[in-house]
């Protein structure tokens, strides 16, 4: 037969009407202290407020007001020093607290519970914690898009192949390519900051859903924590963590990118492709195999993209058939989100370190740039402007491609001639027109690849990432 606990277990904020407390295994299902004891100094903050209010409405004076706002201070000292001491009757942070007060200040620390419930409160914590996380992974996306630059500024004129379907398809500059993710960063950084924008709001007044009759101001709450507004609907308030879902979908587009920059890093380090080596201090050897040098970082980083992606289906079905307002379902919204943002912040400075480590081969990427008949969009191109129909071009430089395989060379290992025998238009000088480093200075358009177009983007890019690092 399982325990029960006692039905005035202090660390728990209900209780009253019961004979007897929750049995021990639904008691352990129960508690949270594992992971919400994360949203303490949240906790603590909406405390420091809600006492404010309190004073103001009367059912604190000065005095208690003073006493209270000391013992939030002695509590938040505990747990900067890990030191708070939680107990197997604590339920969750909340309860927690006020069980510690209450120890401390005897009936005074009871009376901070008037006029708010744990579903208001939990909202609000959590919030807060929200809030401080966007705040944190844009910065981090800052130092990644800082690397990324940094890498670009210092290979700004080498020659790279493009690729499509991991086919090489034209010449561009390496610069060019390491500033795409510039930009998929810079949009992750903007989703955070939307996220956290639509996020603060406070909630606090809202109790367990229907406001209270103590007249609360919520406006003072929202002051007091630095919240821009506040909350129009109480229901919604303690109900809603769409909140939270559009922050983990911020993470988990996020983590994609980063995967597919990991996948890249992984491409680049093998001896097939042979583009870029991976620093010593982000690489792992084997085992068994004394020659090895795995990239193991950009690896488990895009290994993480999947956890990321489970914390935001994971709360999405968590959330996806509740009625309104509050339903214990919802404890299981935090433990998904500080995974995710965790994961993010041991992933970021990882990911940074591995792109500043990289040291590229210059003769290696320019010598696959041409390869695979790259430049044979040039050549239709070339047609295009000499009054070819594109249909009728494309179909000529096949024919030219096909002539060069046969041969078992690229396009350049032609003769003139029989480039110029490939159409009435063509000469002997489009020959010419088969040089890599021309056929990337020509794409000069704002968004393309010649020097002088990612020279601009550099200097954009460069204040992309300052912003977003807060310089």
């Amino acid at each position: 037969m399982t325990q029960q606990h006692d039905a005035t277990d202090a660390g728990r904020l209900w209780g009253g009407r019961f004979t007897t407390g929750p049995d021990e295994a639904a008691w352990q299902l129960g508690v949270s202290t594992a992971f919400d004891r994360q949203l303490w100094r949240q906790d603590l903050a909406g405390s420091r407020a809600h006492a404010h209010e309190l004073r103001r409405i009367g059912v604190l004076d000065d005095d208690e007001l003073d006493r209270m706002l000391a013992a939030l201070e002695r509590c938040a000292a505990l747990f900067a020093r890990d030191e708070f001491p939680f107990l197997p009757t604590d339920e969750d942070v909340h309860g927690a607290v006020e069980r510690w007060l209450v120890e401390e200040l005897g009936p005074l620390g009871g009376k901070l519970r008037a006029g708010r419930s744990r579903n208001d409160q939990i909202a609000n914590d959590l919030r807060l914690w929200c809030r401080d996380a966007c705040d944190d992974l844009v910065g981090l996306v800052g130092e990644l898009q800082a690397a990324l630059v940094e890498q670009a500024e210092a290979h700004l004129d080498w020659l790279a192949p493009g690729y499509t379907h991991v086919q090489r398809g034209q010449p561009v500059l390496l610069s060019h390519h390491l500033l795409a993710y510039v930009w998929m960063l810079d949009r992750d950084a903007g989703r955070l900051r939307d996220a956290r924008e639509r996020l603060d709001a406070s909630v606090l007044g809202s109790g367990a859903l229907a406001g209270t009759t103590l007249g609360l101001d919520p406006a003072a709450y929202a002051e007091h924590l630095g919240f821009s507004r506040v909350i129009e609907n109480s229901m919604d308030a303690v109900a809603s963590r769409d909140f939270a879902l559009e922050l983990l979908s911020a993470c988990a587009i996020l983590a994609v990118h980063l995967s597919r920059l990991g996948e890249e890093i992984v491409l680049w380090a093998t001896a097939e492709f042979g583009f870029a080596k991976v620093g010593d201090a982000f690489s792992t050897g084997s085992s068994i195999m004394p020659q090895k040098r795995n990239p193991d970082v950009a690896e488990l980083v895009r290994g993480k993209a999947g956890r990321v992606i489970g914390d935001l289906v994971s709360l999405l079905t968590t959330v996806k058939a509740l009625p309104m307002a509050y339903d214990r379902d919802l404890q299981e919204d935090k433990e998904p989100v500080f995974d995710a943002v965790g994961t993010l912040r041991l992933v970021l400075p990882a990911i940074t370190g591995t792109v500043a480590s990289l040291t590229f081969d210059q003769d290696r990427l320019a010598d696959a740039s041409v390869g695979g008949f790259a430049l044979a969009t040039d050549l239709a191109e070339e047609l295009v402007r000499r009054g070819v129909p594109f249909r009728e071009a494309h179909e000529v430089v096949g024919e030219v491609v096909r002539l060069a395989e046969t041969r078992g060379v690229d396009l350049d290992g032609l003769d003139p001639g029989e480039l110029a025998a490939a159409h009435p238009v063509l000469d002997r000088g489009v020959a010419d027109l088969l040089d890599a480093r021309q056929a990337v200075d020509r794409r000069d358009s704002t968004l393309g690849t010649a020097s002088s177009a990612v020279r601009e983007q550099l200097r954009l890019a460069r204040r992309a990432s300052a912003t977003n690092r807060g310089d």
